[in-house]
C-alpha cells in the first residue's frame, strides 16, 4: 500500500537533507563579522523609521489590487492570441471573426474598469 510512495519519501528525505547540509557548511565555514552597523534593522536598505504596526494608505492597496487585476487580464491576452491564431489557420472551433469580437468585448471591459477606476482617483498616488 505504501510501496508506490518510497520514491516520493526518499526524495522528500534526500532534500530536507541536503537543505540541512548547506546550512551547517553555510554556519560553519561562512565568515561570521558581527558589528553594530550590521545589526541594525533596515529594509531595502532603508534605516528603520517608526514603528513596524504602522498602518498603509489605502491607496497602497488599491493600487496592488489593479496591478493584479491587469496583469491578470495580461496573462489572458496569450491563450486568447493562440485560439486566434489557430482560428485563423483553419485549425479551431471558431472563426477569426468570433475569437476577434470576443478580444474586442473583453478589452473594451478591461477599458471600462480602468476608466472607472481613473475617474474615482485610485490611479492618484497622492494625499
Amino acid at each position: 500500500m505504501i510501496e508506490p510512495y518510497i520514491p516520493l519519501l526518499i526524495t522528500l528525505g534526500m532534500a530536507a537533507a541536503l537543505a540541512a547540509v548547506i546550512l551547517l557548511l553555510a554556519a560553519f565555514l561562512g565568515p561570521s563579522r558581527p558589528s553594530a552597523v550590521k545589526s541594525e534593522v533596515f529594509e531595502s536598505g532603508n534605516p528603520s523609521s517608526g514603528p513596524a504596526r504602522e498602518p498603509f494608505n489605502v491607496k497602497f492597496y488599491l493600487v496592488a489590487i489593479l496591478f493584479l487585476v491587469f496583469d491578470i487580464e495580461a496573462v489572458f491576452i496569450y491563450p486568447w492570441a493562440v485560439v486566434f491564431r489557430d482560428a485563423t489557420l483553419g485549425k479551431g472551433a471558431l472563426s477569426p471573426v468570433v475569437a476577434a469580437i470576443e478580444m474586442f468585448v473583453f478589452i473594451g471591459f478591461v477599458v471600462v474598469a480602468l476608466v472607472y477606476a481613473w475617474r474615482k482617483g485610485a490611479l492618484e498616488w497622492g494625499s
